[in-house]
């Protein structure tokens, strides 16, 4: 069940509002047409559950930079 998958991806990254934002960016970039979304959804939350907290915080520091200034 991917509520499953959910509460597994809890335990690398805590903050449920970074998840939810991490998981659907990344829906949006790993999606391939003509599979379901469902199953691009749950590839997305084991690959964050099976990951580092480091791993999936470090972003590129223009990224970092663009965020600030737009905020």
């Amino acid at each position: 069940m991917r509520s499953d998958r959910v509460f597994e991806a809890l335990l690398t990254l805590r903050n449920r509002y970074m998840l939810c934002q991490l998981a659907s960016k990344a829906t949006r970039k790993f999606h391939r047409p003509n599979t379901r979304i469902q199953e691009t959804m749950n590839l997305v939350f084991d690959r964050i559950a099976d990951a580092e907290r480091q791993d999936i915080l470090s972003e590129p520091e223009n990224v970092a930079e663009a965020q600030r200034r737009a905020a």
